[in-house]
């Protein structure tokens, strides 16, 4: 007979983020490339920066959302050392996300507990641990200075400036033939 392993019904909170996840495999293919032509030294495997992390990045805002109502929230879990809104490259406004940035690892971790998945100006927020915050990634990476997951969506989303960028552009070039 062999014998009776337990399984977790829950996730992980500590797990990656399909953000870090995606970046630790651009990382390991570019370090293999480097190991062929005798490159750089390795760094530290992300998941070991995960290991004390202190800093949540929170996805699914409405672009109406203050650093106050961040503060006053995500204050309930600790002590918040710096919080950095996530800004549409271009035109400097908010673009859905920030990052949340704790003085240890547990608060961050009682965050993404407590307060991940609930609900902030009518719309569910997402929480995932981050490797810690560096200049430039408060700015979204589409092509028109926000998230790239705004420019193509197709529905219209008064929380986040309406319909993407793509449908708004196609929506405008038909006006303008008509």
């Amino acid at each position: 007979m062999a014998p009776y392993t337990m399984r977790n019904t829950v996730d992980r909170l500590d797990k990656p983020s399909t953000y870090t996840a995606n970046k630790n495999r651009k990382r390991n293919r570019n370090q293999r490339d480097d190991d062929r032509e005798g490159g750089r030294e390795k760094t530290p495997e992300f998941q070991d920066n995960l290991k004390n992390a202190t800093t949540l990045y929170v996805g699914n805002l409405s672009f109406y959302t203050t650093e106050e109502q961040i503060h006053e929230l995500f204050a309930k879990c600790g002590e918040i050392k710096r919080l950095i809104m996530g800004l549409d490259r271009f035109q400097k406004t908010p673009c859905g996300f920030c990052f949340v940035e704790y003085y240890n690892h547990q608060d961050a971790l009682d965050c993404m507990k407590y307060i991940g998945g609930t609900k902030l100006d009518e719309r569910l927020i997402r929480t995932d641990l981050d490797e810690g915050f560096s200049e430039g990634r408060q700015y979204g990476r589409g092509k028109s200075g926000g998230q790239v997951r705004d420019e193509y969506r197709n529905e219209f989303d008064p929380g986040r400036g309406g319909y993407g960028k793509a449908l708004t552009e196609d929506l405008d070039d038909e006006k303008i033939l008509r």
